[in-house]
């Protein structure tokens, strides 16, 4: 520990704490831009600047750790001058289109410039000409807006390990740009929209989608019918004033009604239905012989990952399409043959916490397995905000509404899928009783939960030990699947049975679509919202949903049937990392 004194207050801090977190520590904010609490400190915007008694410089809060002794001053006339000048000079290369900007009214540069009081820019406006990148299906770049902060550099690189974005030229010519100086679709870019959840401003963002789904609705011929995801529901709140983790299910379904929806699903319902299909295979690559470790393909981003840095690990992904496409698939087939509509006739959409969904419902293996495309639209939860917004409803005095049958109720287990682990928990529950044919007498599995970036542990199902792993956050997966070659190439045995990955840190609930201003913080409330929604549910585990067992009885059959296959089921091919 260290003592300091942060505008003449007495602090005891350890040793190594920033500037920005000890004066936060006494209540004191230092104004920043280019700060995430994600990512390691980059001190590029220069607006945390802050005094040192007994120092002619200035230094940055960000990125100076405290030593025994110092006297800092965090604010001062002169440090108020410096900022906003700091503040103007970015403001002077930045364009003025707010209002038609994405970020409009949720702009970190625009808050500052807006307590700082700054009226105009005395500097000359010079915006360089950049062409818009929208070669993506999910994600829009812009360089133009572009402040140079650098976050979604540092989070491709060093937090997903796609290495998509980098920076061009030098000096006043920097510019922010696809890998190699290519367009976005071209290079290993997995549209996580990680870099557009850590942009401050609207220079990379999400394609937005939301007139579509209007047009949809507005069409008297079109049968509307949509599923949300489960970490949509402990976030959405977020953009209306709630706390982070606030369950807000009803208030969605309420929501989608209002709008017009037709048919409001859950994609927890197919979330359960993925369960038994991919703890089936796990079961049966167990008993019967099969590729080992079986790792989980419900993250879009990590399958494509998967496809451009670890083809050979192809054989070890689970076929079973992610929930998403499963819901869309028996929308368009069991529910429209109980319904008594033609399939042509549905729109089937997904509010996803997630970006790389939009890229998702484009690729071709199996995704049209109802002989239509099996999603049409993917809104992520932000869009699904600014739409309710846009309409008028008043989110927060909604009525709490359910689902519609036969396709929407869920068990506790579906809803955890939105954390990192959950998938791995939900698993376990189900793979525990085809096993047995018992219920596991405490569904909660600890050895799955957390925040570690890696966590590795054994499971005992009823004598057999299943050793698994999960890992969040693309650079922590590379890790994992590192061992498994390691271990194939020396003729070992797999290190693991069964592997979870998501691409985000922390799973779904932190996806590149979520609400914006995501910290650990706020992931620890969103996933502690995503295990009560389980903790409150009659039925906890996939196998005991009725609507999931009626589904089997009238139209699949049994998991991993022809049927299942056919509508359920996917595959793989290597993609190389940049496109021709």
């Amino acid at each position: 520990m260290v003592n300091i004194t942060v505008n003449g207050l007495p602090l005891e801090v350890a040793k190594g704490t920033t500037l920005l977190k000890a004066a936060k520590l006494v209540g004191i904010k230092i104004p920043t831009l280019c700060y995430h609490a994600d990512l390691p400190a980059w001190a590029a915007c220069g607006i945390c600047v802050v005094k040192v008694e007994g120092s002619p410089k200035l230094f940055r809060a960000c990125a100076t750790q405290v030593q025994d002794g110092m006297k800092i001053i965090t604010h001062d006339p002169e440090l108020y001058e410096i900022r906003r000048t700091v503040i103007q000079l970015i403001m002077s290369t930045h364009p003025n289109d707010c209002l038609s900007c994405p970020r409009n009214g949720n702009c970190e540069l625009q808050t500052l410039a807006a307590d700082f009081g700054i009226r105009d820019v005395p500097f000359e406006h010079r915006v360089p000409e950049i062409p818009l990148d929208d070669s993506t299906p999910s994600i829009i770049l812009n360089p133009e807006k572009c402040i140079k902060c650098g976050r979604c550099v540092n989070v491709c690189q060093q937090m997903q390990d796609v290495w998509a974005l980098e920076f061009i030229g030098r000096g006043d010519g920097t510019r922010m740009a696809g890998a190699g100086d290519v367009l976005l679709n071209e290079t290993p870019c997995i549209k996580c929209g990680q870099c557009s959840a850590h942009c401050p401003v609207g220079a990379i963002y999400e394609k937005d989608e939301t007139r579509t789904l209007m047009r949809a609705i507005r069409d008297p011929e079109k049968h509307v019918a949509v599923q949300i995801a489960p970490a949509v529901r402990v976030a959405i709140g977020e953009a209306f004033g709630m706390a982070p983790g606030t369950i807000s299910t009803g208030k969605i379904y309420a929501a989608l009604r209002m709008m017009g929806v037709d048919a409001v699903f859950d994609t927890n319902f197919s979330a359960d239905l993925t369960i038994m299909e991919e703890g089936t295979e796990l079961v049966k690559r167990l008993t019967e012989g099969g590729t080992l470790p079986q790792i989980t393909s419900c993250c879009p981003a990590w399958t494509d990952y998967m496809e451009k840095y670890f083809p050979d690990m192809i054989p070890h992904f689970s076929t079973a399409k992610s929930p998403m496409m499963m819901q869309g698939a028996i929308t368009k087939t069991y529910y429209a043959d109980r319904a008594g509509i033609k399939p042509e006739n549905i729109f089937s959409a997904a509010i996803m916490p997630c970006t790389a969904k939009k890229f998702e419902i484009t690729r071709c293996e199996k995704m049209y397995s109802s002989g239509q495309q099996d999603v049409d639209l993917v809104l992520t939860t932000r869009e699904l905000a600014r739409l309710i917004k846009a309409l008028g409803i008043d989110f927060n005095s909604l009525p709490d509404e359910a689902a519609d049958s036969p396709i929407g109720r869920y068990s506790g287990a579906g809803t955890i899928f939105g954390n990192t682990g959950g998938v791995m928990e939900a698993a376990i529950r189900t793979a525990y009783n085809l096993v047995t044919g018992k219920e596991l007498e405490d569904v909660k599995v600890n050895a799955v939960r957390g925040m570690e970036g890696v966590r590795r542990g054994e499971v005992d199902i009823d004598g057999t030990k299943v050793r698994v792993a999960v890992a969040h956050g693309m650079a922590n997966v590379r890790d994992v699947m590192r061992e498994i070659q390691d271990a194939r190439e020396k003729g070992k045995e797999p290190p693991y049975h069964f592997i979870e990955v998501m691409a985000c840190r922390g799973g779904c609930i932190a996806g590149g679509g979520q609400p914006y201003n995501t910290t650990d913080d706020v992931r620890e409330k969103r996933i502690a919202g995503m295990y009560a929604d389980d903790e409150k549910s009659v039925i906890r585990c996939s196998h005991q949903n009725p609507e999931i067992k009626q589904i089997y009885k009238e139209f699949l059959g049994k998991p991993l049937s022809k049927k299942a296959h056919e509508l359920l089921h996917t595959n793989y091919t290597p993609r190389p990392l940049y496109r021709k």
